[in-house]
């Protein structure tokens, strides 16, 4: 693989979204002080935060470009703001939740320098709790009838073996570099699902776009994982449901389409309903039906996509 020479630098842009959490986004700016490649600009997109302790990091971090939401655009909103402001050749979305390793970005931007293909990666992502422990180590997809992906090495003690690169089937969106023909050539992030799920749509048009998505396991970063939203609040269930039924309706038609919806309705909704009821927890079974409900009132597509898949076996 071609090493890297100053002059061989192309800019990247890292930018981040930042809600109602300065304490996290600290955190990961000040991770990203250590970093050793030598040009970056870094963006923080703030989120509409009801608190103003954002504030504090723009007189904390002189070098790094603030941009203010007056409303909340989600995740994919916040990070799409920060790319129309961004000038660097490849670009960086990054969650908040996140710390780096300082020489995390040379294997990612040698990468691309090499594969000229490439649309997107992600690096090797360790738990921030258990840093000798996998997140993901790449992907081998998301299975079509359940909405479900499979991370390669989930949960098992980091090694040499997982210090590859290779081609991967999904990139992580906690931390994912793309080149910026790709966005000139598919367009931003999807907004519609405003949390969870729109880095794999994003990756699915890639593919049929003609790109490539690799997983980068010399570069390293470690995740809080659902340090923003919180692992198990009404939110996360609200948005992770109802982006999950979302993907697969964009992304599935015919057969695959029928049997992602009859494996949800016959089995993942009992199993939820079944699992918060016995928890008693009320909250969260309250956002599962709610994401769900949302799916009726804005099922329009999918609906007719259904019908015409039965009209064509009719007949």
């Amino acid at each position: 693989m071609k090493e890297l020479k100053t002059t061989d630098y192309p800019l990247v842009s890292i930018v981040t979204v930042n809600y109602n959490n300065a304490d996290m986004t600290r955190g990961l700016l000040q991770s990203l002080r250590n970093i050793t490649y030598q040009a970056t600009e870094v963006i923080v997109v703030d989120n509409a935060s009801s608190d103003n302790a954002y504030k504090d990091l723009i007189i904390e971090f002189p070098d790094t470009k603030f941009l203010r939401s007056n409303t909340n655009l989600g995740y994919a909103g916040g990070i799409n703001l920060g790319f129309g402001h961004a000038q660097g050749d490849l670009l960086l979305s990054i969650n908040n939740d996140v710390e780096v390793s300082p020489f995390f970005l040379e294997p990612m931007v040698s990468m691309f320098l090499n594969n000229p293909e490439a649309g997107m990666a992600s690096p090797k992502i360790l738990f921030d709790s258990e840093p000798q422990r996998i997140q993901y180590a790449g992907s081998t997809g998301i299975n079509p009838w359940t909405g479900r992906g499979k991370k390669v090495g989930y949960m098992n003690l980091d090694c040499d073996k997982y210090d590859y690169i290779a081609e991967t089937s999904l990139v992580h969106g906690a931390c994912m570099m793309v080149s910026r023909q790709l966005i000139e050539t598919i367009g931003l992030i999807p907004e519609e699902y405003f949390l969870y799920y729109e880095e794999h749509d994003w990756a699915e048009s890639t593919k049929r776009a003609g790109f490539k998505l690799y997983y980068v396991g010399s570069s390293v970063i470690t995740h809080k994982a659902s340090g923003s939203v919180g692992a198990n609040s009404p939110l996360k269930t609200y948005y992770m449901n109802r982006s999950r039924l979302m993907f697969i309706r964009r992304n599935s038609t015919g057969l695959k389409l029928i049997t992602s919806t009859i494996f949800y309705v016959l089995l993942a909704i009992p199993k939820n309903c079944l699992f918060f009821l016995i928890n008693r927890d009320t909250s969260n079974f309250k956002a599962f039906i709610k994401a769900l409900i949302w799916h009726f009132d804005n099922g329009s597509v999918w609906n007719r996509k259904i019908r015409t898949y039965y009209s064509a076996v009719a007949k």
